[in-house]
Parts: structure tokens; C-alpha cells; sequence
């Protein structure tokens, strides 16, 4: 299955950290990040499941739950935790989910049918495009994917920002520039005509050019 911004994030019933979840019952009502690892006990994953830890109520302040994959099984999951916690100074409190068949990975299109159906006896390498954020909205649909190698720590501090952008703009037919922050101005999306604009904007906006039009943050 080939994913898309608005597909379905594909539903799952796996082991975790915190037990069995099925995981569109899990995201609920909430935004959703479920971020993917190659294989436990690897040394950048280390690092990024500790400081994701320390980000954690980021997320949860914006009604945002986050949850880990990695393509080995609970029990080792729950070793690794530990150096986690002692190596990066943060308690991994979120679960991790364990996928030791390989089912959700290539439900979500990092491996391929013909990856096997065991964790077993494969490597960090083996499993190298198992490094993937997925930020899935309430409705179950994704609405953001990046993917990195596994020689490239991922920056957490833009996945909160991604998350804030996209949250922002589910709720304002607005879009946001170039490394927008929060409270900084953003831009009407050309489905919104003048007229429209007028009666949403009575201020008016700043337009360099007619299909560039500026204008604060919305509340």
C-alpha cells in the first residue's frame, strides 16, 4: 500500500510498552505522531526517543499523543528503555510498539511485501527505511511524512512545529511560509477569493503579488 498525505493511516492492533493498543481507538479524538526506528538499541534512535521523552508535554498541551515503533519485540523494547533513560537523562513515558513480524511496517510502506515476516536476524540495515514521523490528524488521515536516513538524528523541534502548521491550518483556510512560528504572519490559500478574504480580513492583507497575500495569524 502506497501512502499519501490524506490517506488513512493504516489501523493496527499491536504489543506495546503500555500493552495491546489498536491504534485508531488509541489516537481517539487527538492529533497523533508515530515515529518509526530501524531496530532497538541503535545509537541515534537512542538519542531521539530520549529527547522526544523531554518534548512530551509539547505534544500533550496540544491534545497530541505520540507513539514509537521499532522493528524488534516489546521485550527488548523495555531493555532499551532503560539506556534511554540512563544515557539521555528523560523516561521514555509514551509507548513503543513492537513489530517483530513486520506488519505495520509495511503497512505503512517503509518495507516492502517481500521484506520476510520476522525481525529476526535482520539488521539496523536491513531495516533502514523503518525511519519515518507520521503526523495524523483526528480524523485518522495523514497529513505530514518525513522520512530520514538512519545516519541523520531527526529534529523533533520541527516536528512540533509541522504539528503546530498543521493544526493551525485545519482550522483557517491559511497557509504558513518558510520557517514559520507561532504568531507570525501567515498566507490566505488561493481557494479563498478577494470577496471572501474582505469579509474574514476587514483590515486587508499585504499582497507583493495578487496570489501572495499576507496577513496575521489567526486566533
Amino acid at each position: 500500500m502506497t501512502l499519501r498525505i490524506n490517506s488513512i493511516a493504516p489501523d493496527f492492533t499491536a504489543n506495546t510498552t503500555h500493552g495491546e493498543i489498536s491504534f485508531h481507538e488509541w489516537v481517539g479524538d487527538c492529533w497523533a505522531i508515530l515515529f518509526s526506528h530501524p531496530k532497538d538499541f541503535t545509537p541515534v534512535c537512542t538519542t531521539e526517543l530520549g529527547y522526544m521523552a523531554g518534548l512530551q508535554d509539547e505534544f500533550a498541551i496540544r491534545n497530541c499523543k505520540i507513539i514509537g515503533l521499532s522493528v524488534d519485540p516489546v521485550d527488548s523494547h523495555r531493555e532499551w528503555l532503560q539506556d534511554i533513560e540512563e544515557t539521555q537523562g528523560n523516561a521514555v513515558t509514551y509507548p513503543l510498539i513492537g513489530d517483530p513480524d513486520l506488519q505495520i511496517a509495511k503497512a505503512y510502506d517503509m518495507l516492502p511485501d517481500d521484506a520476510g515476516d520476522s525481525s529476526e536476524g535482520r539488521s539496523a540495515a536491513d531495516n533502514a527505511t523503518v525511519r519515518s514521523v507520521f503526523v495524523v490528524g483526528p480524523d485518522k488521515r495523514i497529513k505530514a511524512m518525513l522520512t530520514y536516513p538512519m545516519s541523520t538524528g531527526r529534529n523533533f523541534d520541527e516536528v512540533l512545529r509541522l504539528l503546530k502548521s498543521c493544526q493551525l491550518t485545519a482550522n483557517h483556510q491559511v497557509a504558513t511560509p518558510v520557517n514559520w512560528q507561532v504568531g507570525e504572519d501567515v498566507i490566505i490559500v488561493p481557494a479563498v477569493s478577494d470577496d471572501e478574504a474582505r469579509s474574514r480580513y476587514p483590515n486587508g492583507w499585504k499582497a507583493p503579488k495578487p496570489y501572495l497575500r499576507i496577513v496575521p495569524q489567526p486566533d
